[in-house]
């Protein structure tokens, strides 16, 4: 194909309907932009890629095993020929014009990455904005408080209505849309958060850089949400988790970071299990308990990442 504006890279792993229908929906409203699909596959054991096989401008990567999101869109990118990256969710759904009013505001030099607005699946207008975390949001996090009161969250603008446009700390990443070059330049995503949160940091790094991230509220796209990771509850507990220790010990001082690692260890499990047994959710507890188990027995690999800065 022509040299494309757009490479939209979208990592599946047993995506099945939901990729199928995602490229659908950019084959459909991205075809005028000359925009190449990259499906990366991380190890998928269904027959999800036979939706995509053999289809012009879509590009098929095979990973053989799951890598986790950010080393996958990784890869997508360095086989990636467009000026613009689309970091696009399978369970997401592209609609007319959500790409071109990004685009159209990457032509500014002052935004380094823009979002759209997202649409669930009862029509509303999901809160995908973020302030970065401070240490005192992770706490709220170990506890559960942000449960409570949106006065404890942990970064989610949960209170505004995403009804407008603004510059915003953080757009998440199931709709992330950037220039290829900046990307490179940054180092790509940090491929030690396996999943969750290396979108926040690829944010962080893109304001340090001293450039604009922007929240479009229209036109809008689809998001399901939850999406593959609705099965593996206690796995997709112990990658956030991960997660979270990693970004502390990348973003906030050391003797914060150790806090906050000893009070996931010990403290968040328990609070957790609180609540599981409050709620009459037997679960959640074995949720829960496998989840930080999982933790626990990965300890050595997270205490070398966090030497790394």
């Amino acid at each position: 194909m022509p040299q494309p504006v757009l490479s939209a890279v979208i990592v599946n792993w047993n995506g099945a309907a939901l990729l199928a229908r995602c490229i659908e929906s950019l084959r459909r409203h991205a075809n005028d932009l000359c925009c190449e699909i990259i499906v990366v596959d991380n190890g998928s054991t269904d027959d999800s890629l036979a939706a995509c096989e053999g289809l012009a401008s879509v590009i098929v990567l095979r990973n053989g095993r799951n890598l986790g999101f950010g080393a996958a869109c990784n890869v997508g990118v360095r086989a990636a020929r467009g000026a613009s990256v689309l970091f696009l969710n399978p369970d997401c759904e592209v609609l007319p014009g959500s790409i071109e009013r990004c685009l159209a505001e990457l032509d500014n030099a002052s935004v380094g990455a823009c979002g759209i607005a997202l649409t669930d699946a009862k029509g509303s207008v999901a809160r995908s904005c973020y302030h970065f975390p401070t240490p005192v949001n992770f706490v709220h996090r170990i506890f559960g408080l942000h449960v409570l009161s949106p006065r404890f969250g942990d970064g989610a603008m949960t209170t505004w209505d995403h009804l407008h446009d603004a510059d915003v700390d953080h757009v998440i990443g199931a709709f992330y849309v950037m220039r290829r070059d900046l990307f490179v330049r940054l180092g790509g995503f940090d491929e030690r958060f396996f999943v969750y949160l290396e979108d926040l940091d690829l944010s962080r790094r893109i304001r340090q850089h001293g450039l604009r991230i922007r929240f479009l509220a229209a036109p809008a796209s689809f998001h399901l949400g939850g999406g593959l990771s609705q099965s593996i509850k206690a796995r997709r507990l112990f990658y956030a988790t991960r997660s979270r220790i990693l970004y502390a010990y990348k973003h906030f001082s050391r003797p914060q970071a150790h806090a906050h690692f000893g009070l996931s260890l010990v403290v968040e499990p328990l609070a957790r299990s609180v609540h599981a047994l409050l709620r009459l959710s037997a679960s959640a507890l074995v949720e829960t308990l496998q989840g930080f188990a999982m933790l626990w027995r990965d300890l050595p690999a997270i205490l070398q990442l966090t030497r790394r800065r």
